[in-house]
């Protein structure tokens, strides 16, 4: 019996050690799982929407649908989509608007970068010979058409039928559109290079690329212009008293560039008949006597048209560059030049003290005595009997003490006192 369970103790031991190993074979074979980690969440922050350029209503007017959204130029017009993002478009939108059952009214509103691309993209629409409109920073109309623009914004209208107030209408519009700040509120600096005299100022157009400016009638091949190199341009015609003429201002960057491009443009105006690429019709249509060139510091001039080569040179001439150039003040004194200055400072303000001390003591002391003379009395007050002084004298020696008293009194001092007393 004994036997026997010895040797189920002994069974149950090899069996357990046997599920013990198979654990741990397994254990090691399968391998751990991953480490969970927290969830990585990435926050992406999205621009903010722009705000609305058009209201919902206004005068009168309501929405008919909600306004349509333009993200690229493409969308917002597409046979001038080349040219808005030359003038840098951002974003625009369109709404249709309804008063009465007889009044329609849609308006497209067009923003961008800054002011000078707003006033660009607006020359580009603008046709010669419509006529100013009080609206907004300049405006214009035609037929049942009403263009303007303020800030970095530009508006047109068409409505179904204009009337006695739809210009006020647009005013309250331009009212309300933001105005830009900063260097995105500079009108193209290009502009005060235009003379003033004889001028058709609803004739000026602004072009920053080569698609905006044969868009608004360039006299010149965009590619004699050369865009490439940064260039912008402006184009107005004047009224001189033989006759029209057109001039266009180049603006670019450096001098050397505007040296360089005034030799091609040169060049290309004599080659006449032969030029390549062909002469456009604004230089075909011109007197060829009356075409100039003239260069004017990064500016090219060109005047072109029906006028007399006088008037047409007078008015080219009229072109005048002058660069602003501020000149930071330096400073031409070196280290050595400055520490002179500073040993020289320290030295006069060491005599100026020193002669000033003199002069104080001179001016007390000297009072003082003709004070005293003044009284009677001797200058110096060494010798007064008042005057308060300590007389030691070395042979002071010690009194004698009287006989009575004993060695223990001497020694004890006080209590001697006391006993006399």
């Amino acid at each position: 019996m004994k036997f026997s369970l010895k040797r189920w103790r002994a069974t149950l031991a090899a069996a357990a050690l046997a599920v013990a190993g198979v654990s741990l074979s397994a254990a090691q074979t399968i391998p751990p799982a991953p480490a969970t980690s927290p969830t990585q969440v990435t926050h992406i922050e999205l621009p903010p929407a722009p705000k609305p350029l058009l209201p919902a209503e206004f005068a009168g007017w309501a929405q008919m649908a909600p306004p349509a959204k333009f993200t690229t130029a493409g969308q917002a017009d597409p046979a001038a989509a080349a040219a808005l993002r030359e003038y840098g478009f951002s974003y625009g939108e369109q709404v249709n608007y309804k008063r009465d059952v007889n009044d329609a009214l849609t308006m497209r509103a067009l923003k961008f970068e800054d002011e000078s691309g707003a006033y660009g993209a607006y020359s580009y629409y603008r046709q010669n010979g419509w006529p100013k409109e009080d609206i907004g920073t300049g405006g214009t109309a035609d037929k049942d058409r009403v263009l303007f623009w303020k800030g970095d914004t530009v508006v047109e209208a068409r409505f179904s039928h204009i009337g006695p107030m739809s210009g006020g209408e647009m005013r309250e519009i331009a009212a309300q559109l933001p105005t830009p700040h900063g260097n995105h509120a500079l009108p193209p600096p290009i502009l005060a290079f235009l003379p003033l005299s004889s001028l058709n100022p609803q004739t000026t157009h602004y072009a920053e690329g080569p698609a905006g400016y044969a868009g608004s009638g360039g006299v010149l091949p965009p590619g004699v212009v050369d865009f490439d190199r940064g260039a912008e341009t402006v184009t107005a015609n004047y009224s001189l008293p033989s006759g029209p003429a057109t001039l266009t201002i180049i603006d670019y960057p450096t001098p050397q560039i505007a040296q360089l491009q005034e030799a091609v443009i040169l060049a290309y105006v004599k080659a006449g008949g032969k030029a390549q690429p062909p002469w456009p019709k604004p230089l075909v249509d011109s007197d060829q006597a009356s075409i100039e060139v003239r260069r004017s510091g990064v500016l090219v001039a060109v005047v072109s048209g029906d006028a007399i080569p006088d008037e047409s040179h007078r008015l080219i001439e009229m072109v005048h560059y002058e660069a602003n150039l501020t000149s930071m003040p330096q400073s031409g004194e070196s280290e050595i030049a400055k520490t002179g200055e500073l040993l020289v400072g320290i030295a006069t303000i060491v005599v100026v003290g020193s002669i000033a001390a003199i002069l104080l003591g001179f001016f007390l002391g000297g009072g003082r005595a003709l004070y005293r003379v003044a009284h009677g009395k001797p200058a110096s007050s060494v010798y007064d009997v008042e005057f308060i002084h300590l007389d030691l004298r070395p042979d002071w020696t010690e009194p004698p003490q009287p006989e009575s008293e004993s060695a223990s009194d001497r020694l004890t001092g006080p209590k001697s006192v006391e006993k006399r007393t």
